[in-house]
């Protein structure tokens, strides 16, 4: 090291300023940076970093936006609240009514000039039933304290004995009190939606800056895996990941200096996360996912950029100034892939400018642009909950089509016979504009050949393949106690007094029953058997298992579909359409094995 930086360091040492974030940056080097630096660092000392000012954005010329002010039922949104209603290049003015009918996803993407914003009125009956308890004294605790809030809301839920109610009542918990079929048909994949409720303990229970610091605590968080730890200054976008273990002094020190902190996965270390996001993906039938953001007061973490998931953002802890963009072009309309890190002087007017607070929620689909920054007074905790990424009519069809050609070639021979032996001098670009019978021939018998590929098309097969996928991709279920007890998950056999106890799991003609979810299980024709994939022995870790599976007998798959058929009802075993009782009893015991098919009554009664 130079004799300049090893006096830089030692006068730091002298101070009690080296923070993670200097020794980072010293031992990294531009190289290990997500960008490479430009303009100002963010400062090395304790305190907290000022907000700066953005091109277009707030700072840049204008007044600062202000933080709004209490919700009121009838209060007027403040300035920064206020969906823009500028026409954008390619959008229909903002001027006019709200039509009636729902637009299309594409009209409605490019002409998002105006966007809704809902609100609980304070005391109404919908706010009453769909808030949690009030924020509990002496700040955030961790999630599982006390009875309220999202634990208790998963309590209540547990109860219903059909997960799809499960899954469909807590989705309309997400959006309220917007109702679901308003959400669907005016907002999903159409435009974003801001829920302003009023309400800081809507989300209680759910996740804190007490669980992120137990988390770090617990010793298993790593940085790049777990953990990234970003900042967004001058236009200029940094991950500062350090290797190993993410230890909380390292981990805090970069946060008191200015750069946010992403946790990735979070359900991996919450339960009440996991418990939240195992019931969603049924409702979505697409993998649910989430990421935790904590940011420091006055800083911006991530650069304006779009995503290929719906996101919706609860807002947890603290405040968050955001805005939202349209979609730039039709190729950026619901996108399969996220997009680079932008610039402001990309971007244009956002559609939706406003701050977050505790209890709020922002929706927005797949590509529309978004970056959201601390004002200098509160910091902020929020999590994104997301879903439907590559889950597409297209991602379809990149299954579908080639097993379809695959079995025209097998069985029609059209498909096989050989192309005209002087195609390739008048088909081709060179060959476009030249006019020819022999090219229009080819190109009627290419589209023939096309439309007669329907015929051949596995539609129910390749959608099988995706649910294999996303079984793959499903967190998990949580028990709840009764489910615990009348499962595998629950069978009391132990050790005691020198030898196994309560093994034999007594599963009878008479043993009522079900399956433990809807959808924890799908049968999949494949060219090696039927096998029947299935999500209980899943990690919380994404795809740290191989998928699960059985290789089941044919015999076996009425009995299967039959199970799915009775759910939520429990069946008899004797009324398993198999064979013989031997083999009722035999596919019984399997599935309570795995996990997939509870009792209606504890099999050993305690």
């Amino acid at each position: 090291m130079a004799a300049g930086g090893v006096e830089e360091l030692q006068q730091r040492r002298r101070l009690g300023r080296l923070s993670a974030l200097s020794v980072y940056r010293r031992a990294a080097g531009a190289g290990r940076l997500e960008r490479h630096r430009r303009g100002t660092p963010l400062p090395a000392g304790g305190k907290q970093a000022k907000a700066r000012p953005r091109r277009g954005g707030a700072g840049s010329g204008g007044r600062q936006p202000e933080a709004p002010p209490p919700v009121a039922a009838a209060a007027p949104p403040s300035r920064v609240e206020q969906a823009k209603a500028q026409p954008k290049r390619g959008e229909a003015g903002g001027g006019g009514p709200e039509p009636e009918a729902a637009p299309p996803p594409i009209a409605a993407a490019r002409r998002a000039s105006r966007v809704e914003r809902a609100e609980a009125p304070a005391g109404s009956p919908e706010a009453k039933r769909q808030r949690g308890p009030a924020a509990s004294p002496g700040g955030p605790r961790p999630a599982g304290e006390g009875g309220g809030g999202v634990v208790g809301l998963l309590r209540r839920l547990g109860r219903l004995e059909d997960s799809r109610q499960r899954a469909a009542e807590l989705f309309r918990w997400l959006v309220a009190p917007v109702p679901p079929e308003e959400f669907l048909g005016r907002h999903w994949e159409r435009a974003p939606l801001l829920v302003r409720r009023g309400d800081p303990g809507y989300y209680a229970g759910l996740f804190s800056t007490a669980d992120f610091d137990a988390a770090l605590r617990g010793g298993q968080v790593h940085f790049g895996t777990h953990l990234d730890v970003t900042s967004y200054a001058e236009g200029v976008r940094e991950t500062h990941n350090p290797s190993g273990r993410a230890l909380p002094a390292v981990v805090w020190d970069f946060y008191q200096n200015g750069c946010s902190l992403r946790l990735l996965s979070p359900q991996a270390f919450s339960p009440t996360i996991w418990h939240l996001l195992a019931i969603l993906q049924e409702h979505f039938g697409s993998m649910a996912g989430a990421n935790t953001y904590l940011t420091p007061p006055g800083t911006q973490g991530f650069a304006p950029h779009y995503d290929d998931i719906e996101a919706f953002v609860l807002q947890l802890e603290g405040k968050k100034h955001w805005r939202v963009y349209s979609p730039r072009t039709d190729a950026e309309v619901l996108p399969q892939f996220s997009s680079p890190n932008l610039t402001q002087a990309e971007l244009g007017e956002p559609v939706l400018e406003t701050v977050l607070e505790a209890g709020d929620l922002l929706y927005f689909p797949r590509g529309f642009i978004h970056q959201g920054d601390c004002l200098p007074d509160a910091h902020s905790l929020h999590i994104t909950v997301s879903s439907y990424q590559r889950n597409s009519w297209g991602d379809l069809l990149e299954k579908l089509l080639p097993a379809a050609l695959q079995m025209a070639l097998e069985e029609d021979v059209e498909y096989r016979q050989g192309l005209p032996m002087d195609y390739l001098g008048y088909m081709g670009v060179a060959n476009s504009d030249a006019v020819d019978a022999r090219r229009t021939a080819f190109v009627e018998k290419v589209q023939s050949l096309m439309k007669k590929l329907i015929h051949y098309a596995p539609i129910d097969a390749a959608v099988d393949q995706r649910a294999k996928s996303f079984l793959h991709d499903c967190l998990p279920p949580v028990l709840t106690q009764s489910e615990k007890a009348q499962s595998v998950y629950g069978f009391p056999a132990r050790w005691q007094d020198g030898g196994p106890r309560d093994v034999d799991i007594q599963i009878t003609k008479d043993t009522e029953v079900r399956l433990l979810r809807h959808g924890i299980v799908r049968l999949c024709n494949e060219e090696a058997g039927v096998m029947l994939y299935y999500t209980t022995e899943n990690s919380r870790v994404y795809h740290k298992e191989e998928p699960k599976f059985l290789e089941i007998d044919p015999e076996y798959t009425d009995s299967i579909e039959f199970l799915l058929s009775s759910y939520p009802n429990h069946v008899s075993v004797a009324a398993l359409p198999c064979e013989t009782l031997e083999d009722k009893i035999s596919l019984a015991t399997l599935l309570f094995e795995k996990g997939i098919l509870t009792t209606k009554k504890p099999l050993v009664q305690a």
